[in-house]
């Protein structure tokens, strides 16, 4: 049963996806500001999918912790789950994302006209001068910068490898970073074709306050959020139905 519901998911996620991405492509052609509503419309159907079809339910702590105009949003990254839901929860998220997603057919078109910020992972002093250029100007815009510290989706339980390169955006920006925990990765593991139900939680945590030194705020930012996380894991591990994904917390 478990399988069945949970390739009808993975199937529909993708299958909707792309059909919103064709029958949505007329926003292609107006400005930003006037196409943007398609994208927090396909968050929302899909968490509908999430909901209705895998047995994903959301909890949501924290939501006053968010602030307003431009900021860093740094997110602990598990899943699939956060790259998708977490984004009706801002006015107009960018994504800094692998210059490489630009080249996908479709999609990356979107991710040009809603100006994400791409980055070439291979020239990394380049590609951090170039990030932080095309940031500031966002930032300027009144708009949301959403990160992923540690690069890549992590298991659930591994140890945390967070990135030095948010604390130079933090520094030469001069802007808060609102931090985020959440257990999806109990849920919807990184490389995994089966989703789990039960509920994810998510928290949005007191934001860093712009001036610190950047090893101080990279130490304050991983500490945040891992010592938020794990608790997180470790309640949806007292479930009365826990997901049998988790093998254990630090």
């Amino acid at each position: 049963m478990l399988f069945l519901r949970s390739t009808l998911f993975q199937v529909l996620f993708y299958s909707v996806t792309l059909v919103m991405m064709i029958l949505g492509s007329p926003v292609l052609l107006v400005p930003r500001r006037y196409g943007w509503w398609l994208v927090p419309f396909w968050s929302r159907v899909l968490q509908w999918l999430m909901r209705w079809v895998a047995g994903i339910k959301v909890e949501v702590r924290g939501l006053e912790n968010i602030p307003e105009g431009g900021f860093i949003v740094a997110s602990k990254h598990q899943s699939a789950w956060e790259t998708v839901s977490l984004i009706p929860f801002f006015s107009a998220p960018t994504f800094i994302l692998k210059r490489e997603l630009r080249w996908i057919p479709i999609f990356g078109w979107y991710t040009a006209k809603f100006e994400q910020i791409p980055i070439n992972r291979g020239k990394r002093s380049a590609a951090l001068a170039a990030m932080i250029e095309s940031a500031k100007e966002t930032i300027a815009k009144g708009r949301q910068i959403f990160i992923f510290p540690e690069g890549t989706r992590r298991a659930v339980g591994a140890e945390p490898k967070y990135k030095f390169g948010i604390a130079h955006l933090y520094k030469d920006l001069g802007c808060a970073v609102l931090p985020v925990a959440h257990n999806a990765g109990i849920y919807w593991p990184r490389s995994s074709w089966l989703v789990y139900p039960g509920t994810v939680i998510v928290e949005f945590l007191p934001a860093i306050e712009p001036g610190l030194e950047p090893h101080i705020f990279h130490e304050r930012l991983v500490s945040t959020i891992e010592t938020a996380s794990d608790k997180l894991i470790a309640e949806a591990q007292r479930a009365p139905d826990p997901s049998p994904v988790p093998n254990s917390v630090r």
